[in-house]
C-alpha cells in the first residue's frame, strides 16, 4: 500500500494549534443572554448554587434537580464566582464549558499521543513507516478533528454538563491507553476519568466506559498481569469515586438518594424496537460525526488487518460499545446522548486521517475550502444586511424573522470579521502540500464560520433567542399595587421560569399548588393555537407576549377580579 504524495508533515502545533482551539472555544461563549432551552436550563441550576443554594443536592426551579450530577455546576458556580465581577453573570458561569471544552481538546491530544506512544516500533498499516516524533505528534491530530465535528459546535458553547462529560471520558481513553505500559499510571487515569464522567453525566457515563473496563482484557495487550494490575486499579478507584456522592446524598438527603435512585434506573430505559432506529442513527451520526466518521471508517479499512494493534483496538472497542448503548438505551432525537460516541470515534480518525489516497485527500481539501468559503459569504451578506440595510432582501427578510431589532454597528466586530475572513484566504492559498492539510483546513473552516456567524449575526441571534424582552414586558404589565399578591403559572417550562426570575425576579408558583390557588394573577405558557386559558368571568387578560422571533409560542397573564366586578361583567355580555 503507498502513501499518498504528500509529506507527512504534523498537524497544526504550538500557537496556530492553541489559537484555532481558543478561537473555537471561547468566541460565543459570552456576549449573549441565557438562551432557550439548555443555555438557560443548566444555568438556572449553576445560578441557584452561585446563589448559595445547595452543593450536595442541586436546584432547578425551587425543586430538587437530579438528572444530572452536580460536578459540571460546581464548576460553573465557581465560575461565576471567579468571573462574575469581570463580566455579567451568566456569561461568567457559561466560562465553565470553555474551561471543560479546553480540557476536552487537550485530553484528546493527549490521549492521541499515548495510543500512537503505544505503538512502539510495530506496523499498523502504514502507520509504522512514520518516523517516532511524527508517530507521537499525530495526536494533535484529534482536537482538529473535534473542533471539525458538527455536533459538538452548539453543545460546546451552550452551558452544558456533557461537555464535563467528554473532558472526563478523555482522561479514561487515555489511562486505557497508557495501561499496558504503565499499570499504575494508566489505571489512577482511567479510574480518575470514570469516576469524573459519572459526576458529569450520571449513567451515561457508565454505560458508555465500565464496559470496556471487561472487553478489552480480550486484547491480548490488556490480558497481561501488568495491564490486569492496572484494569484493577481502574475498577477501585472509579468505584471509589462513583460512590462518594451517592452514599453523601444517602446520608445526608435520604429522599433526595431514593428520587435520584429512581431517576437512575429510569434513564435505562431500554429500546426493544432498537433495530427500527437503525436509519434514523444513521441519519444522525452522518451529519452528528462529520467527519470524524468517514475517517474512522478509513482508518478501519486501512488497518483491517491489524485491528487487534492497541492504536486501533481502544477506539474501535470503545466505538462499537458506544454506538451499542447509544441504539439500545438511547433515542435518535436526542443528540446530546450521542456525544460521548465522539470521543472514541475521533481517537480512530485521528491514527490514519493522513493516509487518505491523494485523490480523496484532495477532494476532502476541496470540499472544505469550497464549503467553508461560500458559507463565510453568505454569512458577509447576512452581515452587511444587518448593519447597512443592503441587499435589501436579506434585510428586509431579517427584519420579518425578528421584528423590532435595531442593529448596532460595531468597529470592532465589523474589524474583527475582516481580519478573520483575510487569514482565511491566505491560509487556503499558502498552505503547503501536507497530508493533514483537508482537516487542517476544515478545522479552521468550521472555527471561521463560527467566529463570523459571532462577530457579525450574534446581536440579531440573541434578541430572537433571549427571553429578556418578553420578561420586561410582562414586569410592565404586573399591577402597581402593592397588594397585587403572587403570580401562578400554568404550562409554563423551567427555562422560561428560570428566565423570568434571572431578568426581572418574578418566580411564579404553580397554580394547582398550595401556595398558587388563591394567587390574584396567572401567568400561562401555550402555543399559537391557544392555552389552558382561564374559564369563567373571574378572570381578566392583562398581558398577552411572545419572543419578535417564535410565531408559536406565547405568553398571557390574567388577574382575578373581584366577585362584583365579575358578574358585572358577565351581565353586560348577556
Amino acid at each position: 500500500m503507498r502513501l499518498p504524495r504528500f509529506p507527512i508533515l504534523p498537524p497544526w502545533r504550538g500557537l496556530p494549534l492553541a489559537a484555532v482551539c481558543a478561537l473555537y472555544l471561547f468566541a460565543g461563549l459570552t456576549g449573549h443572554d441565557p438562551w432557550k432551552n439548555d443555555d438557560a436550563l443548566h444555568f438556572g441550576i449553576a445560578w441557584e448554587l452561585y446563589r448559595g443554594g445547595d452543593w450536595l443536592v442541586p436546584q432547578l426551579a425551587g425543586a430538587p434537580w437530579l438528572d444530572t450530577p452536580p460536578l459540571y455546576y460546581w464548576i460553573a458556580a465557581l465560575c461565576g464566582h471567579l468571573f462574575g465581577p469581570l463580566l455579567p453573570l451568566h456569561d461568567a458561569i457559561r466560562l465553565a464549558s470553555g474551561l471543560c471544552g479546553a480540557l476536552f481538546l487537550a485530553l484528546l491530544a493527549f490521549a492521541g499521543r499515548l495510543l500512537h506512544k503505544s505503538s512502539q516500533t510495530k506496523k499498523i498499516g502504514e502507520i509504522g513507516e512514520l518516523e517516532d516524533d511524527t508517530r507521537r505528534r499525530t495526536g494533535n491530530a484529534a482536537p482538529l478533528i473535534a473542533i471539525g465535528c458538527l455536533g459538538l459546535l452548539l453543545p460546546i458553547h451552550d452551558t452544558q454538563p456533557f461537555i464535563a462529560l467528554l473532558a472526563a471520558s478523555a482522561v479514561a481513553y487515555g489511562g486505557f491507553a497508557l495501561l499496558p505500559l504503565r499499570p499504575m499510571a494508566g489505571g489512577s487515569l482511567a479510574g480518575l476519568g470514570i469516576g469524573l464522567g459519572f459526576l458529569a453525566g450520571g449513567t451515561l457515563a457508565l454505560a458508555h466506559l465500565l464496559p470496556l473496563l471487561l472487553l478489552l482484557p480480550l486484547n491480548r495487550h490488556w490480558r497481561t498481569p501488568t495491564a490486569l494490575r492496572g484494569l484493577l486499579i481502574t475498577l477501585l478507584l472509579a468505584a471509589l469515586l462513583c460512590a462518594a456522592w451517592p452514599l453523601l446524598l444517602a446520608s445526608q438527603r435520604p429522599d433526595a438518594y431514593a428520587l435520584w435512585l429512581e431517576r437512575m434506573l429510569a434513564s435505562l430505559r431500554y429500546q426493544s424496537d432498537w433495530w427500527r432506529n437503525l436509519p434514523d442513527f444513521a441519519k444522525l451520526l452522518a451529519w452528528f460525526a462529520w467527519p470524524a466518521l468517514p475517517l474512522a471508517l478509513w482508518a478501519l479499512w486501512l488497518n483491517r488487518r491489524h485491528l487487534g494493534h492497541p492504536a486501533i483496538a481502544l477506539p474501535l472497542i470503545g466505538t462499537l460499545t458506544s454506538f451499542g448503548i447509544l441504539l439500545l438505551f438511547g433515542e435518535p432525537r436526542p443528540t446530546l446522548q450521542a456525544l460521548p460516541l465522539l470521543v472514541p470515534l475521533i481517537l480512530q480518525a485521528a491514527s490514519s486521517a493522513h493516509l487518505l489516497r491523494r485523490g480523496a485527500a484532495n477532494a476532502f481539501d476541496w470540499f472544505g475550502m469550497m464549503t467553508f468559503s461560500f458559507f463565510a459569504l453568505l454569512i458577509w451578506l447576512g452581515g452587511s444586511a444587518l448593519s447597512f440595510g443592503l441587499p435589501e432582501k436579506i434585510a428586509r427578510n431579517a427584519a420579518r424573522i425578528a421584528p423590532g431589532y435595531s442593529h448596532e454597528f460595531s468597529l470592532l466586530a465589523f474589524a474583527l470579521a475582516v481580519v478573520l475572513s483575510l487569514v482565511w484566504f491566505w491560509l487556503i492559498c499558502t498552505s503547503p502540500r501536507s497530508a493533514w492539510r483537508g482537516i487542517s483546513h476544515w478545522a479552521a473552516g468550521v472555527a471561521l464560520m463560527w467566529t463570523l456567524l459571532i462577530t457579525l449575526w450574534l446581536p440579531w441571534v440573541d434578541y430572537g433567542k433571549s427571553y429578556r424582552s418578553v420578561a420586561e414586558s410582562l414586569q410592565q404589565a404586573l399591577p402597581q399595587e402593592k397588594d397585587a399578591g403572587c403570580i401562578a403559572q400554568r404550562d409554563l417550562g423551567l427555562p422560561q421560569r428560570i428566565s423570568f426570575d434571572y431578568f426581572v425576579g418574578i418566580r411564579p408558583r404553580a397554580a394547582d399548588s398550595a401556595d398558587g390557588q388563591d394567587c390574584p394573577l396567572l401567568l400561562i405558557q401555550g402555543t399559537a393555537a391557544g392555552g389552558r386559558i382561564p374559564q369563567g368571568a373571574d378572570w381578566q387578560q392583562r398581558w398577552e407576549g411572545r419572543r419578535p422571533s417564535d410565531r408559536n409560542e406565547r405568553f398571557w397573564l390574567y388577574q382575578r377580579i373581584p366577585h362584583t366586578q365579575a358578574a358585572q361583567a358577565a351581565q353586560a355580555q348577556k
